[in-house]
């Protein structure tokens, strides 16, 4: 069996875009990683959407204009996760020898749906009794400062981390550089959690890469995938602990064993941070620190960049925005851009080893719905 590489990607701008559409970010995308590629549009066998809330048929909408071949085309809604669950699936044919050279991509358009926060299944109990992403995870913060005693500036302090670093990302449109001051003080959106401390829910982008088992001739040396890993979250109805990311540590377990490393062997981290006490909770989950250390992880500047492990250093959900279909695959091109020592003043050095996380919830009685880990390596 051929090893499946990444090679090529592209990614769009993230920002509000109303004049736009989610097919015109997701065509500039996949013809940038096309090029990056070197390969044709003739040379993709199959085509694997991202989307979470664009409706029918967003893969052939998005293609219909470039004059594709009428290959085989998955659309693949798994919430924020979509896009590294399609990326997931894509690999998953190219192992098997169903195809050789296969397109991902991942797309939303949020900016035509308003504001607030993401529309959810008004059917679903936790969303009837507005337990909607902001308020549940303000609970998981509070709740996690209370156990560990730890005040409220340090959920500030990954706003002002990922916003510095996205201050060097070109695509983070909605970005500027802030203090813990000016975090503190923006609007409650959900006690503890203020504006800052969110990540922008109006945003608009796309992202692609082409992965192939064949010899390209792209702009840069092809990334090697050493783990790929989808779950789904446990049905629980009794009391749980809301400061266990435990869906999260159950995928790492499964990724580092697949890739035959550890925690201690990464590089970078791309990880969902939705908002700031994700962070922390993800640092835990991961195996960067013990129970409760969080906050003392991202106080040594260990995950800022320059640090031994930086974390989203492309500034994250909270920098760049997160739309929901785009958002794992724009996590698995940074990490590409990174591990090929090209993503600019942001650049990890030395970097040869990354892994991206990103969860999809909103349902009631689970963690999160969705979980997708990936390990990549130059």
């Amino acid at each position: 069996m051929k090893e499946a590489l990444i090679a090529g990607v592209g990614i769009s701008d993230f920002g509000r875009f109303p004049d736009l559409t989610e097919e015109a970010l997701a065509q500039s995308a996949i013809l940038d990683s096309l090029r990056d590629a070197g390969v044709t549009l003739r040379d993709v066998q199959a085509f694997y959407c991202g989307n979470a809330l664009g409706g029918h048929l967003p893969g052939q909408r998005a293609l219909r204009e470039l004059g594709t071949g009428g290959e085989a085309v998955y659309n693949i809604d798994n919430a924020c996760s979509s896009g590294a669950t399609a990326f997931h699936l894509a690999l998953q044919a190219l192992r098997a020898g169903q195809y050789d050279t296969v397109l991902v991509f991942g797309m939303d358009h949020l900016s035509g749906l308003g504001g607030g926060a993401l529309p959810l299944n008004e059917k679903d109990w936790n969303n009837r009794r507005g337990m909607i992403m902001p308020a549940l995870y303000a609970m998981r913060a509070k709740r996690y400062l209370h156990e560990h005693g730890i005040s409220g500036n340090v959920l500030a302090d990954v706003s002002v981390k990922n916003r510095r670093h996205g201050m060097l990302n070109p695509i983070a449109k909605f970005c500027r550089e802030v203090t813990r001051e000016e975090v503190l003080a923006s609007r409650m959106v959900a006690d503890p959690l203020t504006l800052l401390q969110c990540c922008p829910g109006v945003v608009d982008g796309a992202a692609a890469m082409v992965l192939t088992t064949r010899e390209t001739r792209g702009v840069a040396k092809p990334v090697r995938v050493l783990a790929s890993v989808v779950k789904s979250g446990l049905f629980e109805v009794h009391q749980v602990d809301m400061t266990e990311a435990e869906i999260t540590g159950r995928a790492a377990r499964l990724a580092y064993e697949q890739a035959g490393i550890g925690a201690s062997d990464l590089d970078l981290i791309e990880l969902h941070d939705a908002f700031t006490i994700s962070e922390l909770l993800y640092y835990e989950a991961l195996g960067l620190c013990e129970r409760g250390g969080a906050a003392q992880l991202l106080a040594s500047g260990a995950t800022t960049l320059g640090g031994r492990i930086p974390v989203n250093a492309s500034g994250g959900l909270i920098a760049k925005g997160h739309p929901p279909g785009a958002t794992g695959v724009a996590q698995i091109v940074e990490l590409c851009e990174q591990l090929q020592q090209r993503a600019g003043k942001r650049q990890v050095s030395g970097a040869r080893i990354g892994l991206s996380q990103v969860t999809g919830g909103g349902i009631w009685g689970v963690d999160h719905a969705a979980c997708s880990i990936h390990i990549l390596a130059v």
